[in-house]
This record gives structure tokens, C-alpha cells and sequence, in this order.
């Protein structure tokens, strides 16, 4: 380690040069050194998937339980600026004395373990929010599904937002392998969220052969809207009168129905008021998603993250 071992940047130096490659899909390594540190989740949990979606569906499941009146973490990738945007509690992003702390802690635990940059920053982050105190997490897969890092937590709630061509290197050249690969984050008798239109049949596959509680758009929940607000109706709830999201996109919709169906699977442990839904759509935002700029001329920020 550099003499300079309470920079930020100095650490994620030096972890970029960890592993001998950047990305190595396997959960071998990252799974032993978070047994380690007895890495373990008490709240409940959602992770979010897909190939389009993600960070819009965290972030309005995010806007919305902070709205509520919970303690959420939220983890996400990749940043626009600087690190600390990955891990936020509560809305605030972690500190760098915060994430040092855990780097320190991941190094120690390793030992001669080695560790790409996502799986030890992942490490360290989620052991960030287990001593958080938290009421809910909400973690954003990294790539793909099956052998990503975020997927050694085994999710109370998984959300699919989309499945189509991305990142054909390691998971494959056509939807039915990228769907196998991403329906992964689903978990035996919790409930999976598919908010695909067009799910491949190895996402449906993969929901039966895991005994997920399957919920399809189109089938378990929909939306409506007119030109001024939209609905939501999912099993055995409906939401009327909707603001549409401050996020901005064509499939916002799509995306915030995913993240409503998601809040009725678990609201028996996570109940949210039709304010808090309101109030969360209302405030969402990601920083250069579609984000227009005050003043004149206007001004709009777009980054898109092309895998």
C-alpha cells in the first residue's frame, strides 16, 4: 500500500491493479472473503438487474422508501464523478473515511485472495451498509447476474428491468443467453419481478427451475396513464392518480411500475403510503440522466454507460 494510505484515490489505485484481469465472473473468490467477514444482511433486500432500467428502477425504489421514512442504501454503478456516488445512505454518500474503513477491512480479510476493483469495492460497500443500521437495501447489479459480485446476496425481492444485447464478451450473443444469464438474481419462493415485456424463455425457464414467485408485466401488473398522471395495478393492489416521474425517458413508466410491483411483493415488510409513492416520483432524479439545466438557452445532460 502507498505511504499515503488515507486517500481514497490512492486505494482505488491501487485496487484497480489487484486481479490480473478487470472483469473474471466467478463468486468463488468473492463469496470466501465475504465469509470472512462475516458479511451478513439483516434488512430486506432488493437487487435490480437488467440490461436497460437499472438505475432509473433504483432510483426511484430509493426516492420512494427514503420518502416513506426509511433508512435505505442504495448501491450503484458505475459513477459520473467520483466513487462515493456508488454507495449512499439515506441519501448521502458515503464519506471517504467511511469507505477507507471498509477498504482496510476487505484488505485484511483477502488475505492472498485476489479481487477485481467491483468485487472488493462491492465487498467493502456492502459491509459499509451492514453497519449502517438500515430499514432496506436496494443494489444495483453490476453485469449480468449470475456471476456478479452483488449476487452473493440473496435478494428478498429481485427486479429484471429489460433484457437485450450487452456486454456479448461474457454472457453471451443473443437474448435467450443474456436472459439466462441476468434471470439469476431470482431466489426460490421470493418474489421476481419481471418488468421485460418480451422476457426469452430462459428467464421463464430459470424462474421455474429456482421456484421464484414469478410476477410478469402484462400479467401480475400494468400501468395506464393519460397525458396528465398514469396508474398501477399489480396483484392485489392499485395505485390511482400518479404523478409520471421526474425522471425522464420513454420506458420510465415501464420502470417505475417494476419498482411498484416490487414495493407490493414485500409490503408486508416495507409498507409505503400512497404519498411516500407520490412524493418519490415527484423528487427522483439521477444526475445526467436526461437532467435539464436551469436557465437559457436550456441546457439537458445526457450520459449513457455503453457496455
Amino acid at each position: 500500500m502507498s505511504a499515503d494510505s488515507t486517500n481514497l484515490d490512492t486505494w482505488l489505485e491501487r485496487i484497480e491493479r489487484l486481479h490480473s484481469r478487470p472483469i473474471d465472473l466467478t463468486l468463488d473468490r468473492v463469496r470466501d472473503v465475504a465469509q470472512r467477514l462475516r458479511l451478513q444482511v439483516a434488512c430486506p433486500t432488493f437487487v435490480i438487474g437488467g440490461t436497460n432500467g437499472k438505475g432509473s428502477t433504483c432510483a426511484m425504489l430509493d426516492a420512494i422508501l427514503r420518502a416513506a421514512g426509511y433508512r435505505v442504501g442504495l448501491y450503484t454503478s458505475p459513477h459520473l464523478l467520483v466513487f462515493n456516488e456508488r454507495a449512499q445512505v439515506d441519501g448521502v454518500r458515503a464519506s471517504d473515511t467511511a469507505l477507507i474503513e471498509q477498504f482496510e477491512a476487505v484488505e485484511a480479510a483477502r488475505g492472498a485472495t485476489t479481487l477485481t476493483y467491483f468485487e472488493f469495492t462491492t465487498l467493502a460497500i456492502l459491509r459499509l451498509f451492514q453497519a449502517a443500521g438500515l430499514d432496506a437495501l436496494v443494489l444495483e447489479i453490476g453485469l449480468g447476474g449470475r456471476l456478479d459480485a452483488v449476487n452473493i446476496i440473496d435478494a428478498d425481492c429481485s427486479i429484471l428491468t429489460s433484457v437485450d444485447i450487452d456486454h456479448t464478451a461474457y454472457l453471451g450473443n443473443t437474448r435467450e443467453e443474456i436472459g439466462f444469464e441476468k434471470a439469476h438474481i431470482f431466489r426460490h419462493n421470493r418474489p421476481a419481478i419481471c418488468a421485460e415485456p418480451r422476457p426469452p424463455a430462459p428467464v421463464l425457464e430459470v424462474a421455474a427451475e429456482l421456484g421464484a414467485d414469478l410476477w410478469l408485466t402484462g400479467r401480475d401488473f400494468s400501468y395506464e396513464g393519460d397525458r396528465h398522471q398514469w396508474s398501477f395495478r399489480g396483484r392485489n393492489a392499485r395505485r390511482a392518480s400518479l404523478p409520471y416521474p421526474a425522471l425522464r425517458g420513454a420506458n420510465q413508466l415501464l420502470n417505475a411500475s417494476g419498482a411498484l410491483a416490487a414495493l407490493e411483493a414485500l409490503s408486508h415488510r416495507l409498507p409505503v403510503s400512497q404519498q411516500a409513492v407520490r412524493q418519490g416520483l415527484l423528487t427522483v432524479e439521477i444526475p445526467a440522466r436526461f437532467q435539464v439545466l436551469p436557465g437559457r438557452p436550456t441546457r439537458v445532460l445526457i450520459v449513457e454507460h455503453v457496455g
